[in-house]
């Protein structure tokens, strides 16, 4: 039976709900800022309580009038940080990192900076949409964050308009995609053009109809629902692997990319490991200073496009991180950039200073570099990881409005 109270609102929590706390019970409330006194429905689950704003008694002056509709009237779960100020989100994600690496990871660090976007809005190069089919025609939309359901999405204020104008004409060929009820789709930027990716359906007659009638798309993705991921069709001169790993805010990626290779250079490293590659950004732009890299990448279409750009001398591993991690090493410097998952449990063992059945498995990397898109995951693996402290960390605002955070942590020898 849900409660009805007054709630002070302390903090951000990491999805990017308020939290506060009633007769000692924490209590998490979308849409709420810190500073807040609420009037709250709230249910308990186990030892906490979700709630819901029934109205904002005093607002904290960290809140924003939201300027997207969707935010507001059709409850849009794409973004949840919207209602406060632009300053107040960076403070938030602060919040966020520093919460995970000392409760989760159990570290003592100093409150990161976080980097800003020069761009808070329309930024986004890429943007996914559920596809719904109401009756003769596809509704292109999100998902709203308190129930299920799919609305239509009309605009959507931080994605770039030429992403808006591709998904407008992807709408205006609808007739020729698979004939099903749901799917799943994305849009992604390319020089001179745009990628497509569908999700879903076993079968797609129509898709070279679909690719002939879009001039501007450049190449055509699809997985089959149950099945990997394959490339369809493509006006590309070579395959970019658009459909994975063009960058969503190229901006703050390039402010991340150089904070990443200044720690990687700083110790005029002759070998390195990039693990979790994907098309070999980190890779090239370290082979392009004199270092032998080996880049590992379990996308094969992402490895192919990697082999590609790295020079003689250097080498691409298409295979799982914890499967080939071990014999790439040692190197001077590893770099990890994992998913939202983090690191296979295996793969901490690989590079801590530490011998495997008595052999000696050759020097540790002098520096270990993770790139994390989730503090939570962030801080599971540095508790993992031995022989390692913490020398460096910083956060990169890759999407405002959003409660996701990009995190850069420099690890070196603990003696």
């Amino acid at each position: 039976m849900s409660q009805i109270f007054d709630l002070q609102i302390d903090s951000i929590a990491a999805g990017g709900d308020g939290v506060g706390r009633h007769d000692g019970i924490v209590v998490f409330v979308p849409r709420t800022a810190p500073g807040d006194l609420a009037r709250v429905s709230a249910l308990q689950e186990g030892r906490l309580m979700r709630g819901m704003v029934l109205d904002v008694l005093k607002p904290s002056p960290q809140r924003s009038e939201p300027p997207c509709e969707h935010y507001v009237f059709d409850r849009c779960g794409g973004c949840q940080l919207q209602h406060l100020l632009y300053e107040n989100q960076l403070a938030a994600k602060r919040g966020i990192i520093h919460d995970s690496l000392t409760r989760i990871g159990r570290l003592q660090v100093e409150t990161t900076m976080v980097q800003p976007s020069e761009t808070p809005w329309r930024y986004r190069r890429k943007l996914t949409l559920a596809l719904r089919r109401h009756g003769s025609r596809w509704i292109a939309g999100l998902f709203r964050y308190d129930i299920p359901e799919v609305f239509e999405l009309r605009d959507c204020l931080i994605t770039r308009e030429d992403v808006l104008e591709a998904w407008r004409l992807v709408l205006a060929h609808q007739q020729f995609l698979p004939d099903v009820k749901e799917l799943r789709a994305a849009v992604r930027l390319l020089p001179g053009g745009f990628s497509f990716t569908v999700e879903g359906a076993l079968r797609w007659e129509a898709h070279e109809r679909f690719f002939a009638a879009i001039p501007t798309l450049s190449e055509l993705w699809w997985q089959p629902h149950g099945k990997s991921r394959r490339l369809l069709l493509t006006r590309s001169a070579g395959e970019q692997a658009g459909a994975s790993f063009t960058q969503v805010n190229s901006g703050v990626a390039a402010e991340l990319r150089h904070w990443v290779l200044s720690l990687a250079i700083a110790g005029q490293p002759q070998t390195a490991v990039d693990a979790y590659a994907g098309a070999g950004d980190f890779a090239l732009a370290l082979a392009e200073r004199g270092v032998r890299v080996t880049a590992i990448e379990r996308d094969r279409d992402a490895a192919r496009v990697s082999a590609t750009r790295l020079p003689e001398g250097s080498r691409v591993i298409a295979a799982p991180v914890e499967e080939a991690l071990a014999d790439a090493l040692p190197a001077d410097v590893l770099i990890l950039n994992p998913p939202r998952a983090g690191l296979d449990a295996r793969v901490p063992a690989l590079f801590s200073p530490s011998t495997e059945n008595g052999r000696d498995r050759g020097p540790s990397p002098r520096t270990v570099i993770y790139i994390s898109c989730n503090p939570a995951t962030l801080a599971r693996d540095l508790r993992r990881i031995g022989g390692y402290r913490v020398k460096s960390l910083r956060g990169f605002d890759m999407f405002p409005q959003t409660a996701h955070v990009e995190t850069v942590c420099e690890l070196v020898p603990a003696a």
